[in-house]
């Protein structure tokens, strides 16, 4: 099992890959990729890299997702005074699917034919499969 911790606008992130991240929102299309190379602290089975600030080359790919919101209420209420307010706040987030984290040097494993490059290709041969 390794993780790496990486730095997007004020947060941290501790991610393995696998992990969908919620990040800061960023308009970009669902499936795009997205790099973060701001990576301060990786770690594979007790080898522990830390940067000073940061780790040169290394970098976590990740892919888009969704981008979901969350809304907020903020009430105020102040009891015999007839004051009572609501206001609502809705943030917008990226989620981040992460696909690789790669150390100086590595690049991302190529896919095999026929994947997810090619989604027309799927379909023709799950239609022909029914």
């Amino acid at each position: 099992m390794y993780y790496a911790v990486f730095e997007d606008g004020s947060h941290q992130y501790r991610v393995s890959e696998g992990d969908v991240v919620r990040v800061d929102y960023r308009d970009l299309e669902i499936g795009a990729p997205i790099e973060f190379n701001r990576v301060l602290l990786y770690e594979k089975e007790g080898d522990t890299q830390i940067g000073a600030p940061l780790l040169e080359g290394v970098r976590v790919v990740g892919e888009v997702v969704d981008h979901p919101s969350t809304k907020l209420y903020i009430q105020h209420f102040r009891r015999r005074k007839n004051y009572r307010r609501l206001r609502g706040h809705r943030q917008h987030y990226t989620s981040v699917q992460i696909q690789w984290i790669l150390l100086a040097g590595q690049q991302p494993p190529a896919e095999p034919e026929g994947s997810a490059a090619n989604p027309a290709a799927e379909e023709a041969t799950a239609g022909a499969n029914r």
